[in-house]
């Protein structure tokens, strides 16, 4: 009975991680959406600054954790850091070329995400849910390679 606590109380650190997580790359968005304009490269170095600073602070508290759990922190840390990185890229430099890259980082780190939660499984299980996260990012980034298109396509158009 009382592995059975100890598996409640990691589900439970787990969900508020993920959470706490979600919350960051939101809010990261929402200061990336608000922006119209492209950023000045003060504004740009202030950004990544702070979003390495905060990678390193996600990293640390995945140091608690152990075992599979740990190496789930660390690739949703590493993954909130490539999306902030690619949407902070995309804000500095706009264009369809860094927009089409902030959608693929996202299939990416989705997947990545995946594959590391499918380790806690075995047998068919295992293999099922691989072959769900490889699914999944094949077809964000064909809609990733879709959306891009029509944006080229819908700029063509304007000129």
């Amino acid at each position: 009975m009382r592995q059975f606590k100890n598996s409640n109380h990691f589900i439970q650190k787990e969900s508020i991680m993920k959470s706490k997580l979600i919350m960051l790359t939101f809010a990261i968005s929402c200061a990336f959406a608000g922006n119209a304009m492209a950023l000045t490269k003060e504004e740009y170095k202030a950004q990544k600054d702070r979003v390495e600073a905060d990678y390193k602070g996600s990293r640390e508290k995945c140091a608690t954790l152990s075992a599979n759990a740990k190496d789930i922190c660390q690739t949703e840390a590493k993954g909130a850091e490539k999306v902030a990185k690619a949407e902070l890229e995309a804000q500095y430099k706009p264009g369809p070329r860094h927009d089409r890259n902030l959608r693929d980082v996202k299939a990416d780190t989705a997947y990545d995400i995946a594959k590391e939660k499918c380790d806690d499984m075995s047998g068919n299980a295992k293999d099922v849910c691989i072959k769900d996260a490889k699914a999944t990012r094949t077809a964000a980034k064909a809609e990733a390679k879709v959306s891009g298109g029509n944006a080229d396509a819908n700029k063509g158009q304007s000129q």
